[in-house]
């Protein structure tokens, strides 16, 4: 392993639960009363976008209400000082890595405040409410915009950028994430076929522990920071 070890890191909902954004697998997650079809697959957007639009508009709302934690600030860090690649990958679709201060963030699920025309395939920033009559403003298709989010069924953003960083890995660490959704829950398989030295950061046993070296149990609030810091201590000397 080189001075510099390329790092890839991928976090999950763990870590932004931190900062209190609910996660969607617990007992009082985000599709509690809606089923994930209703809310979360093309399908559900096609019989009902009155009621996607105001889930979603509900969850960008609350995005202002929640903060970036130690783990998102240790990680921005570790991006800003770490003289070799670092490559972050999240599966959530908030912004608190980048009010963190990372200066690159992989969204492989979308991002929240962002809005895709299903008809052109235009994607803005977006902060507003949306709504199933608001028109585009590239192609002038009513009806068609919909939160820029990978919903049940459809591929992952950047999967030729993951792959690319995953095979040239020299340390894969997991933080905040379940292990029960592909692909992702793959990475850290890919990462050890490289050769990479792998990491778990988590609250729990997950369904991926047994693949991992190395494992950080406890918050991630906690964990994240002191891991920053032995790896930049470790490119110092």
């Amino acid at each position: 392993m080189s001075s510099a070890p390329s790092i890839v890191i991928l976090t999950g909902a763990g870590i932004s639960a931190e900062s209190g954004v609910p996660t969607f697998r617990d007992a009082n997650g985000l599709w509690e009363n809606h089923r994930i079809e209703e809310v979360a697959s093309p399908n559900g957007f096609s019989r009902n976008p009155a009621l996607v639009h105001r889930f979603y508009n509900m969850r960008r709302a609350a995005l202002s209400t929640v903060h970036p934690n130690p783990a998102h600030q240790a990680i921005a860090r570790l991006q800003r000082e770490h003289p070799g690649w670092v490559t972050l990958i999240t599966q959530n679709v908030d912004d608190l890595h980048e009010r963190a201060g990372s200066p690159e963030v992989i969204h492989m699920h979308g991002e929240l405040l962002k809005a895709r025309c299903a008809q052109c395939d235009e994607v803005r920033t977006w902060r507003k409410d949306l709504d199933a009559l608001m028109r585009c403003d590239y192609c002038r298709s009513v009806g068609k915009m919909r939160p820029h989010i990978v919903w049940f069924g459809e591929t992952p953003f950047y999967m030729e950028d993951i792959a690319t960083a995953l095979n040239r890995a020299e340390i894969f660490i997991a933080i905040g994430t379940s292990g029960h959704v592909y692909p992702a829950a793959g990475f850290v398989e890919v990462a050890r076929q490289a050769g990479a030295r792998t990491i778990e950061v988590n609250m729990d046993v997950t369904a991926m522990s047994d693949v991992f070296q190395e494992h950080r149990v406890g918050k991630a609030g906690e964990k994240v920071p002191a891991l920053v810091e032995e790896l930049l201590g470790s490119t110092r000397g």
